[in-house]
């Protein structure tokens, strides 16, 4: 196995920033710019039950939360909301990362390929294979098993390669302006994806205009 010991160390969380908007996991991870709204705060509040850093044991298997994640291939870190681990013999056979999401299952892949993410870094850790984990909804208080697949490990290195390069580039994306997407995050005033998307529609036309003006030069 080839390790990518150049590659920047990359916050687990920052792969579904990526996959939601680019733009976004820039001014997060690269100019270091945060906001919080009400359902960033909303969340956070959620998580608390699952950030206190608990281990508890029952029949061979060891719930811990906030365990702290570590994998250098790729080149990740992270804190997973719950590993259930089963043991024996004093040894860990088995892990299972549950991650804990507000709101309901989506349309895209984000939560699961930032599931995906810790269950590499526990490969690594515990010297295991991670068959599949578990997505747990606050809205639906279910969960939702996910299969670790060769489809969804691929899909995670690669965002992982495309989020890790932009980090190293230190450059953030243009804003692309989507409502949905927009109007629910918490760092819109930061972004301005409305603005800077009505300046580059204004910048094209100018341009576009004075293409015209020239190719028209000399002209009766």
């Amino acid at each position: 196995m080839t390790v990518e010991t150049d590659a920047p160390s990359l916050p687990i969380s920052g792969l579904q920033h990526w996959m939601v908007c680019p733009r976004q996991f820039a001014l997060i991870h690269v100019e270091r710019i945060w906001a919080e709204n009400a359902l960033t705060a909303e969340g956070r509040v959620a998580h608390e039950a699952v950030d206190r850093g608990t281990a508890e044991a029952r029949k061979g298997v060891k719930r811990v939360t906030s365990l702290a994640l570590v994998c250098r291939n790729p080149s990740l870190h992270g804190v997973a909301d719950v590993v259930e681990l089963t043991i024996e013999r004093r040894r860990v056979v088995a892990a299972l990362p549950v991650e804990h999401k507000l709101g309901r299952p989506k349309a895209h892949r984000a939560d699961e390929v930032q599931l995906c993410a810790q269950a590499l870094a526990l490969e690594e850790m515990f010297g295991l294979t991670v068959p599949e984990g578990a997505l747990f909804y606050g809205r639906t208080r279910r969960r939702l098993a996910v299969m670790f697949d060769d489809e969804l490990r691929a899909l995670t290195r690669r965002i992982a390669a495309e989020a890790a390069a932009c980090l190293a580039a230190g450059q953030t994306p243009p804003a692309l302006y989507d409502r949905k997407r927009c109007d629910a995050c918490s760092l819109i005033d930061t972004c301005r994806p409305k603005a800077l998307a009505r300046g580059r529609a204004v910048a094209g036309w100018i341009d576009a205009r004075l293409g015209s003006d020239a190719d028209g030069e000399g002209e009766p």
